[in-house]
């Protein structure tokens, strides 16, 4: 019974997941600055934060499940209500660099109703940059 119920469980999701993608109507994603983001270098301690505006470019709202981060260090925050059709908002990503000295590459997944150019089941978000270590009392000295 139970391998019966999971069966069905994943021909539903099977099937939704391929009847967005098909949907020529279904909410898309327009990125106003691209998927990724470069910090640059940027000192130990502070936290980094970069808004990432996308506009619905589909013809049905587009709604957020959830975002998550690769890691810890990383926090995003995203809008919970519908985004409408040619309607824009922002995903925020915030990156903690206390204690993370060097480079960083991080991954940022969304969950939503969206039609995924890559046929993935989320949408992928990058953040990179370098944290350089804030001086010690060593180097005051000098």
């Amino acid at each position: 019974m139970k391998q019966l119920l999971l069966a069905i469980c994943v021909t539903a999701i099977s099937v939704l997941s391929v009847q967005a993608q098909g949907n020529k109507n279904a909410p898309r994603f327009e990125f106003s600055d691209g998927v990724s983001h470069d910090f640059g270098t940027v000192p130990e301690g502070p936290e980094v934060t970069h808004y990432f505006e996308f506009k619905n470019v589909g013809k049905e709202p587009l709604i957020i499940q959830s975002v998550t981060a690769s890691c810890g260090c990383t926090s995003p925050d995203w809008p919970k209500q519908p985004i409408l059709p040619g309607k824009t908002s922002k995903i925020k990503v915030v990156y903690s660099t206390d204690h993370r000295v060097g480079t960083f590459n991080k991954d940022i997944f969304i969950k939503s109703n969206a039609a995924n150019p890559d046929d993935k089941e989320v949408f992928e978000l990058h953040i990179k940059g370098n944290v350089t270590a804030k001086p010690t009392d060593s180097d005051k000295k000098s």
